[in-house]
């Protein structure tokens, strides 16, 4: 193909995680014409390996990270309200260790926290009796002082699988399973190549690159900057375990350790609890797994609190994904900022711009987007201004009354649809439930039941509208569904896969 055959695009962006999708949603919502590419699933590294949480991060403000802490408060508050169905509020309490900080310092730390940013629909926190009452559930009995605040959780992989489906909306291309092959600079302008899966080669050409490539993205810098950027890149991989649920309050814990960090305990799909994360820095980041020394710390610290001690051989369920953080210096892992920076490099004429993006989070990454299309706007004066702020996500708009009043909507709608399988779909699908369900009379109608929530019809949907290809697509990232499924189940989704669309 020639340059001038090459479709072209005002920005490319390398990187279908929480960065890379939130960039385009918002490029795509100014106006510009945008290409995502990532190189595996959507969300299938770091951004789906987080704690699962939208919160400010109360231990930064040890760190001083006061601006950090503000931003992500303001936007916890923007999230709750852009995707309630997968994000929702959580209280955590806070079990007293007088010998590792004092009743006053973690009061004035929550009150700071209350105040740092807005606050609108969580709660504000509180301390409490924990002995014998329903905030010290599954907790030793000599805990008895505690505090209690408020956060949210949220399925991330959908989060990200939601920003791209608004950015396909708005006209993005998005292209998963689809490598970066080589990028040079030409004239005033970027070429590209990228090859996806069957080894098909395309070529494009993009006026600017933003290198969203997450833990690749120094190595995927040095191969295309013009000039060497000093920025570096430290890479921690956080470990998380799932057992069985060890309690049944609807909180979470927020546990200090000796070590001067914390874990979390969380409540998870039900039937089990999140228990992390480890800060380990690693050199090796394409594959990362638990060790068995990170499963035992975990276990410690849970075991520190916990009336009833966990084991390792409680585990059903572990991943680990790799931070990558900006080497701000700091020796400990824990300590290097989970703030964001942003470094661009251009041709000698300040043109052909690169974008690279270190560190962020989860909670920050809409605000992210708007700083990344904030320094590119030079290179594009027509670009809109920002506007994701008040926006819902795919399935987000939900009317007056909110989730529940959206389920009554649905039992009316489909009088034989089982309470249980409408609330989950509700969650993974907010609005768009009546979509996955289409026009189906009957449970029968929904295909084949693979188990727990999960039916044909669902997963065809995902294959239609969300990118997914493979079993681990559905089951561990635009579900959890594979945590309430046998191995024989799961072997079902992949055959059916197979089957209909000739995919593993």
């Amino acid at each position: 193909m020639s340059v001038t055959d090459a479709p072209q695009y005002d920005l490319a962006i390398i990187g279908g995680g929480i960065n890379g999708a939130g960039i385009a949603r918002d490029a795509a919502g100014r106006g510009l014409k945008v290409l995502l590419l990532e190189k595996d699933d959507l969300a299938s590294h770091t951004s789906s390996h987080s704690t699962k949480l939208v919160h400010g991060g109360l231990r930064y403000l040890e760190h001083y990270e006061f601006r950090l802490v503000a931003e992500a408060l303001d936007e916890r508050e923007v999230l709750l309200k852009a995707a309630p169905h997968i994000i929702s509020p959580l209280q955590f309490v806070l079990p007293h260790e007088p010998h590792l900080r004092p009743a006053w310092m973690i009061r004035a730390g929550l009150l700071l926290y209350d105040h740092l940013g807005k606050r609108e629909t969580l709660p504000s926190s509180f301390g409490v009796r924990l002995r014998g009452s329903k905030w010290g559930a599954g907790l030793k009995t000599q805990f008895d002082r505690g505090f209690v605040y408020a956060d949210a959780r949220v399925d991330d992989a959908r989060l990200v699988v939601f920003n791209a489906m608004a950015a396909h909306e708005l006209g993005a291309e998005i292209r998963t399973r689809s490598k970066l092959v080589s990028a040079r600079r030409d004239k005033e302008s970027w070429r590209i190549t990228f090859e996806d899966s069957s080894g098909v080669s395309s070529d494009a050409k993009v006026m600017a690159l933003v290198n969203a490539s997450g833990p690749w993205v120094k190595e995927l810098l040095d191969a295309l900057a013009r000039t060497r950027i000093e920025a570096g890149v430290r890479h921690v991989k956080g470990s998380h375990i799932v057992v069985p649920r060890v309690h049944r309050e609807d909180h979470a814990y927020i546990l200090q350790n000796a070590d001067n960090r914390v874990a979390f305990i969380i409540p998870y799909q039900d039937e089990f609890s999140l228990i992390g994360t480890t800060d380990v820095a690693v050199d090796a980041f394409e594959s990362p797994a638990i060790s068995q020394g990170e499963i035992e710390y975990l276990c410690q610290i849970a075991n520190t609190y916990l009336a009833r001690p966990i084991e390792s051989r409680d585990v059903v369920w572990s991943y680990s994904g790799v931070r990558p953080l900006y080497d701000d210096g700091s020796i400990d892992p824990a300590d290097v900022t989970r703030d964001y920076v942003l470094e661009i490099d251009a041709d000698q004429n300040g043109r052909a711009p690169l974008l690279s993006i270190f560190g962020g989070k989860i909670t920050t990454y809409r605000r992210l987007a708007e700083a990344v299309l904030a320094r590119l706007k030079p290179f594009f004066p027509g670009m809109k201004g920002d506007w994701t702020r008040r926006e819902p996500l795919p399935g987000g708009d939900v009317p007056r009354g909110g989730l529940a009043a959206y389920e009554r909507e649905l039992s009316v709608r489909y009088p034989w649809l089982p309470e249980t399988l409408r609330t989950a779909l509700v969650r993974r699908h907010g609005t768009r439930t009546a979509r996955v369900l289409d026009e189906a009379k009957s449970v029968a109608e929904l295909g084949r039941h693979f188990g727990q929530t999960l039916y044909a019809a669902e997963v065809d949907y995902m294959v239609a509208r969300e990118w997914a290809l493979t079993a681990d697509d559905v089951l561990w990232r635009r579900t959890k569904c594979g945590l309430h499924l046998d191995s024989s189940q799961r072997d079902a989704v992949s055959a059916y896969l197979r089957e209909q669309y000739g995919r593993q």
